[in-house]
This record gives structure tokens, sequence and C-alpha cells, in this order.
């Protein structure tokens, strides 16, 4: 036991303990009888009441839609300001034959946007073509300097997707040339808005919109929803959904919501892919005839359309999803393949030599908010690269690469710092911006970035106190092996999907005992057998091996685990997914 070191205990529900590693704070949530009310109220278990009441769901109604609301339970698309404007304009621009341009974005969001919207007006029997600007070349968002290869398209009608709320430039520009905008976006817009012929974006104040979290695809399929529903057609919207799902997880939007049923609904439809493209992208992914679920989308689909975009290679992604081939879509999903291997080497060097900088001039000891850059950094990848340095020293960071006398710049946040305010405040530096709160994008001249490192370094040691930068293991409630029963399964996974804004569970079982020696796996995970109160489950400690050396078959530990629930040849199987541990006797430590 003499790696270990027991934490403090700071009060009833809020821990602490050192490992081998990093620093934990435990915050078991305080018991709230309004969990028991709604636990009552739907016949629920405790422990899940107490998981929805933890998320902000506290009444019947918002538990039931929460729990089981499907595609029929979507609010009305005309809810949304502008809606009315912009289905009258399309159909208009179909019905006299005008050309449309669909205008996107290089992400997993924008491409899909585009893909969605393009097919679906296709299908209505609309001239429509697409334009995706490049990455490495034009960078981010609907700029004046795309106009005249819009205008040579010949377009009347354009219509951006998941990006264009700060277009004023465009929209100006089009309107002196005859071409109408429409934008659909979910990105902040500034004080004031362009001067289109509609603006859909459920983020605005006065949008009117009750769900103000959908992606850029979300918003789009609120379009493609409002069409059909204005044409009296019903319309199957499967395919959609599946694109819908896809780019709502790799944009990491929270699945709370509309986007909790967008996901949820398009990850049933792609079990029952029937398209070239995503049977080709399922294949490569090893997903076929599998069971999908949001983590397939995040790490296995989504980075490999990414790649595209992010190496300069959109229109792989485009093709293949706009393909009717099954031999071309097998020979581009292997290109999309190799490209994100290639990001990956990539990604992985620029890691090595950012940690290097950072840990050299320990700049995690000096500043709140990592800022660093190089002239050997792929702009493509530095903002997966932010994320991973994030997780690592635990503070906001953000990455340049400088090219051509500009830095271009990505951030990444914890999750109770907004970057997208910081950023906010520093904007006098910047050439243009725009993000999220947990993600941002920025560009700057080269020889502004010490006044901007100025600025945003004093806002940051202001605004980020010592707790923002304390690594926290939020606990929802304590779950003793014997309540894992069948029928709290069966609610559990009610809870599908997990992500921002809908995290796995986490639960605390106490006086656990190992009762095996760990094995180790693949030199970094650790498999072991645990029981408490007389049940033997099997627990994984994923990513662990070099933290937990200390345990050992005999000891009694308290235990902070998540579930993995599959199922394996009809065979319902459960796991423990260790997310961390302390021993048993320092419980009662003061």
């Amino acid at each position: 036991m003499s790696n270990w070191r027991s934490y403090v205990k700071l009060n009833s529900g809020d821990k602490k303990m050192n490992d081998l590693g990093n620093q934990y704070r435990w915050q078991l949530e305080a018991e709230n009888p309004e969990a028991w009310i709604l636990a009552q109220e739907m016949n629920l278990p405790n422990e899940i009441a107490t998981i929805l009441v933890n998320r902000g769901i506290k009444t019947a109604p918002e538990a039931a839609y929460f729990l089981f609301a499907g595609i029929d339970d979507l609010y009305d698309p005309f809810l949304m300001r502008g809606m009315k404007e912009a289905v009258a304009r399309i159909l208009r621009a179909i019905d006299q034959k005008e050309k449309i341009i669909v205008f996107g974005d290089y992400d997993v969001d924008g491409m899909l946007s585009v893909v969605m919207l393009v097919k679906a007006l296709r299908s209505l029997g609309a001239e429509v073509d697409y334009f995706i600007p490049e990455r490495m070349k034009d960078g981010y968002g609907l700029k004046a300097h795309h106009l005249p290869h819009i205008l040579e398209m010949k377009a009347k009608l354009l219509i951006s997707v998941d990006c264009g709320i700060k277009a004023f430039d465009f929209v100006e520009g089009a309107k002196k040339n005859g071409l109408e905008v429409i934008i659909t976006d979910h990105h902040h817009p500034g004080e004031k808005l362009p001067q289109a012929v509609a603006v859909l974006n459920p983020v605005i104040e006065s949008s009117g919109y009750p769900d103000r979290g959908l992606a850029g695809v979300g918003v789009v399929f609120k379009l493609i929803q409002a069409i059909f529903l204005h044409l009296g057609i019903s319309q199957d919207l499967s395919h959609y959904l599946k694109l819908a799902s896809i780019g709502t997880v790799a944009d990491v939007a929270e699945l709370k919501g509309e986007n909790r049923i967008l996901v949820r609904e398009g990850l049933k439809k792609l079990k029952e892919a029937r398209t070239p493209g995503i049977k080709s992208l399922l294949e490569i992914c090893g997903l076929n005839n599998k069971k999908i679920n949001e983590v397939d989308l995040g790490f296995r689909l989504g980075p490999r359309i990414n790649a595209a975009g992010r190496l300069g290679e959109t229109n792989l992604a485009l093709q293949l999803f706009f393909s009717d081939s099954d031999e071309e879509c097998s020979v581009l999903v292997k290109k999309l393949n190799e490209l994100n291997s290639a990001r990956q080497k990539i990604e992985e060097k620029i890691l090595k030599e950012a940690v290097q900088k950072i840990q050299e001039r320990n700049l995690h000891q000096k500043y709140r908010l990592l800022v660093l850059g190089s002239e050997k950094w792929h702009r493509g990848v530095i903002g997966i690269v932010a994320s991973r340095i994030k997780e690592i020293f635990y503070r906001p960071v953000i990455l340049f690469a400088y090219e051509d006398g500009k830095a271009y710049g990505s951030g990444r946040s914890i999750p109770e710092l907004s970057l997208i305010e910081i950023i906010n405040e520093c904007g006098t530096h910047l050439l243009n911006f725009g993000g999220h709160k947990q993600a941002i994008g920025c560009t700057l001249n080269h020889q502004d970035l010490p006044a901007f490192k100025e600025a945003i370094n004093r806002l940051a040691a202001e605004r980020i106190s010592d707790e923002l930068l304390e690594r926290k293991l939020r606990i929802d409630c304590r779950l003793d092996f014997s309540a894992i029963t069948p029928s709290f399964v069966d609610f559990y996974l009610r809870l599908l999907p997990f992500g921002v804004g809908n995290a796995r569970p986490v639960f605390l079982a106490e006086g656990v005992d190992i009762l095996s020696e760990p094995v180790t796996l693949q030199n970094r995970h650790l498999k072991f057998w645990v029981r408490q109160q007389g049940r033997v489950l099997e627990a994984l400690a994923w990513e662990k091996a070099k933290v937990l050396t200390g345990i050992h078959r005999g000891n009694k530990i308290n235990l902070a685990y998540s579930l993995q629930i599959s199922d394996y040849q009809g065979k319902r199987q459960l796991n423990l997914i260790v997310e961390d541990i302390t021993y048993n006797n320092s419980l009662d430590a003061s």
C-alpha cells in the first residue's frame, strides 16, 4: 500500500485522492429528495431517477421525453425564426428552375450538412450544386473572396450550412450581384445578423426555437423536415437521420433534447444502412452487422470523414456519400482510411513536440491557459492535438500554426470554462474568430501574437481559479452490486446515448474486495475480479495499467465505476469500468 496515499475527506460528499498519476477530486452528488419523488412518479429505480435529476431533469414530463421520446416528438421546425421565409424561397427556386448552391464547412458537421441538403433538394427536382472551401487555402467560413467563384456557377440562391452567421461582406456583395442568401448555422452570432433572406440559427436569442443545442446537421435536418412538411410529403427521413447522428456526435454537440433523438434514432437506422457510401464506411471500421453506438460515431466513423477535410481532401468524403457505386466507394474509403492514418502520424508528431515545449519551459506551472505554436505544425490537425494537451495538463489550450505571416489558431477548453467568451474579449487582436464554449478557431497576424498572448493570459489569470484546474470525478450516486438488476439495466440503457451534456453515469461501491491479481492487457489495460455483498463481477481498467500499480488480490477498496453492457450471441454481458480506486480504510480519514 506504500504506493498509495489516501484522500482527505473534505465534506460528506467531496473527497480527494492522490494516485500515481493525476490528482482527482471525487464529488459524490448529495442525495436529492426530488429524485425520490421522480422515482415514485415514473416507477423508476432510485438510482436512475437520481441520474436524471443530476442532469437537471426533475419532472415526470421531462423524464418521459428524455427516456422515451422518438422521431414523432421532434419540435415543429416552423417554430424557428426564418424557417417560413427559407422554405418559401427554396421552393420558388425549385419551381423556377433557379440554380441553388449549398455552401458548407470542411469538418464532419459541415460536410454531412451539405450532403443532406443537396440530396433532399435533388429529390425534389432542384438544380443544386455545392461548394466547400479548402481549409488550407480559404480558411473557415463564407467570405467575400468566395463570391466571384459562386457567381461563375450561375447561382440565384446560396444556402450556407454550418457557417455564415458572420458573413456580412459576402451577403452584401451577393445582394449587389443578384444572388440571394439563406444562412443556416449554429455558431454564436455577433452583435448583428447578416441581411439574408432568412437566418436559421437556434442559438440566436430571438429564434423562438425551444432547443438551442442543435449542431449544423441538426439545423439542416429541421430545414429538410420543414420543406417536406410544407409540401405534405410523407418522406422517410431515415437517411438524413443517419448522417445527422454522425455529424452531431462528431461536432461534440450536447446530447440533450432533440440531439438525443437525432442520434438515438440515427444509430438505429445505421444498422440498416443500404447506401454504398455508408456501407463501405461501416465495413472499413469493422462495424458491419454490429450494434453501433455513439463511441463508434465519435472515434471510428467521424475521424475518417474528418481526415479528408483536415488534410485538404474534402471531395473524397463528399464523393463517398454521393456515389452509387459499390466499387467506387470501396476505393474511396480506403483512401479515407489512409488519410486518417496519415493524420494520426502528423498529430502524434505535433503532440510530442508540444508536450516537450510545455514541460521544458514549465508552461503548465506558469500559465492557466496554454498558448503555443510553430511554423512546422499542420493547421488541419492542431485542434485535435489541443484537445489531447488539454487532457494531459487539464487546462485550456490554444495551438497556432504559422503560415505566410499569419497565426492560425485552434483551441479547446475544460468543461467549466467558456473559451469563446474569453477569446471574444481578445477580439481586437484577431482578424477573425468563432466557435463554441469548448472549442474555438481564430486567425491573427503573426506580429500581433505577443500582444494577444499577454491579453489572454491576463484574462486567464483572473478567470481560471485553482479549483477549475482540479480534475474532478463526479459520482452520480452509490450503487451496490446487488442493485444492478435486469430491471435497472433496462432503464439504464434508456439513458443512452452518452456524451457531452449527458455523461456516462459514474457510481460508487464501497467495501469492494479484489478477488484476483490484476491481469495486464496490451501493456495498457487491467482486468480483475471484484466482489461486493456476495456478488462477483469482472472489472476492466482501460488505460490504467501504469497508474493502478498498487492494487493486489485481497485489497478492500472503494470503487468509482461506470457500466459497460453489451450483447454477445444474444446474451447480455455486464462489466464494470474502473474510473478510479481508493482504499477502503481512507473513507474515514480527516
